[in-house]
């Protein structure tokens, strides 16, 4: 926090968070901060739950001033979810927006404060409570702006294979290695401006605001993703930097007409070499990433503009990190494991980390230092005693130039224990997807049994046989959460109720929808 203080020092007018200046948000943030403290004077945590605004950011920081443990709260999570987490963190004490109060509210509102079966305190924020108060006045020297690095700053919680959630406490050392390795590696200019498109509850949305912190640079920020608008601030050259999925891009790579983009970060899929290329065409700036919220964000990146023959790679360890494959094969695949000062000490009420962490990621390491990711442990299919990773057959999939987005996830058999089975949207207007192709005897297929056909025959010429989906399912999108991870277990829910009585050889693609 004394990042915020330093900069309304030396440069208070300079813009932060959209159109406010480190000299509003720091005056914002002790006003907050002096309403707050009397309510949660007693309590050394405090949940957040709200959408992203300039507000949210505010009360966070001015929580963080505080010197309480934030955690912060995912806004999908049902009540009863909600609860469960506020139970099994003892967190009484919830901050909320006014649009997010339904979510908890069974109670008598009194002087903005709930209090709540089983929370304790609700206290209910909206746009006009950061401008409530004079802070002209506030003393300068009044709070404690400086952090020790072992102080938890925010707590995340992850969701873990058994299903039950995981709690991240993000630390301001393992903040503080994680801003300035990042700036090492990305680089600071003055006019430096962040979109943030991801929520602030998500490990990629706090790493944003915590680097514009640090850096002295601004911070755009959206409550959601606004196709049309992140188009406008890109062409009017309002932002230089983003984090974002490959498919997002994808999607509107095909407006942008002028920008300064300086960084676009993308993590979480296959990037196919068409979406390199048209980058390419538009001096758009592409780092592939690699991280998660143990490690607060990225822990490896690169340019693949100038590595083209990396580009299945997610790039080097950023300054600091270290790469270590654990129980490697005879082709060097084996668990990631991560060391490093941006690397969480352990998950709260959990054993500490001691040595390495693992990812349960499985990878390998190339001759030149740059890592290679094959799959989430969990996510590995076990067909017949033969590993199948899901990442293999998606990024060969997303070579096609019809494909769009795909997920493989596996179905139970009674042969074979496990096999594949593949989700897939595709540009049916894709001029290699002919509507009147004729197979032998059949006559004219069906588009949706055409491109069947067609990604199967694909398969078959690229892969080994029991590495072939046995279903395919052609959508019109693939379902996502908040933050634009394909939902695998959703999927593999509808696969097991669609196709798991289905009866055919390791070659049947099933029908869809």
């Amino acid at each position: 926090m004394e990042w915020l203080q330093k900069h309304f020092l030396e440069q208070p007018n300079k813009r932060f968070l959209d159109d406010q200046t480190f000299g509003d948000v720091y005056k914002q943030v002790q006003t907050v901060a002096d309403s707050l403290s009397s309510a949660v004077s007693a309590v050394s945590r405090v949940a957040l739950l709200s959408d992203n605004s300039v507000t949210m950011a505010v009360y966070l920081l001015a929580l963080m001033l505080l010197h309480k443990e934030v955690l912060l709260l995912n806004v999908h999570l049902t009540p009863a979810e909600i609860r469960n987490q506020l139970d099994e963190l003892d967190v009484h004490t919830v901050v909320v927006s006014g649009e997010r109060l339904e979510q908890l509210r069974n109670g008598e509102r009194c002087n903005g404060v709930e209090h709540l079966s089983g929370i304790g305190q609700v206290i209910v924020f909206d746009e006009a409570s950061i401008h409530s108060a004079d802070s002209a006045n506030l003393d300068v020297d009044r709070f404690d702006w400086h952090f020790n690095d072992s102080d938890i700053a925010a707590i995340m919680n992850t969701s873990a294979t058994t299903g039950k959630f995981k709690s991240v406490p993000l630390r301001w050392g393992q903040i503080r290695a994680h801003v300035e390795a990042s700036a090492q590696t990305l680089g600071v200019t003055p006019d430096d401006t962040w979109l943030m498109v991801l929520p602030l509850f998500h490990v990629s949305g706090l790493s944003i605001l915590m680097r514009s912190l640090y850096n002295g640079t601004a911070v755009r920020m959206m409550e959601k993703l606004d196709r049309q608008e992140l188009v406008r601030l890109v062409n009017d050259q309002e932002i230089n930097m983003v984090s974002l999925v490959p498919t997002i891009l994808k999607d509107v790579v095909g407006d942008i007409a002028t920008h300064r983009m300086r960084v676009i970060l993308l993590g979480g899929e296959f990037i196919p070499m068409p979406l390199v290329e048209a980058c390419r065409e538009k001096s758009l700036p592409i780092y592939k990433t690699y991280g998660m919220t143990e490690t607060f964000s990225q822990s490896v990146t690169f340019f693949i503009l100038d590595y083209p023959d990396k580009i299945e790679s997610v790039g080097k360890p950023l300054p600091g990190m270290t790469v270590n494959i654990v129980n490697p094969d005879v082709d060097g695949v084996g668990e990631i494991h991560l060391t490093g000062p941006m690397l969480m000490d352990g998950y709260l009420n959990k054993e500490p980390i001691r040595g390495d962490f693992n990812t349960d990621d499985i990878g390998y390491v190339d001759e030149d230092g740059y890592v290679y990711i094959l799959n989430r442990r969990k996510d590995i299919i076990i067909s017949g005693g033969e590993n199948i990773y899901p990442k293999e057959i998606e990024d060969l999939l997303y070579t096609l130039p019809y494909v769009k987005e795909c997920a493989v996830v596996p179905v139970a058999d009674e042969k074979w224990g496990q096999v594949p089975a593949l989700f897939v949207a595709v540009d049916k207007t894709h001029s290699e997807l002919s509507q009147d192709k004729n197979v032998g005897n059949t006559g004219k297929l069906t588009q949706e049994a055409l491109v069947k056909q067609e990604l199967s025959c694909f398969l078959s010429n690229h892969l080994a046989r029991y590495k072939i989906p046995k279903y395919i399912t052609i959508l019109d999108s693939l379902p996502r959460n908040g933050t634009g991870k394909i939902l695998r277990k959703d999927l593999q829910i509808y696969a097991e109720s669609r196709y798991i009585h289905v009866v055919g050889d390791s070659n049947d693609v099933g029908s869809s929808d």
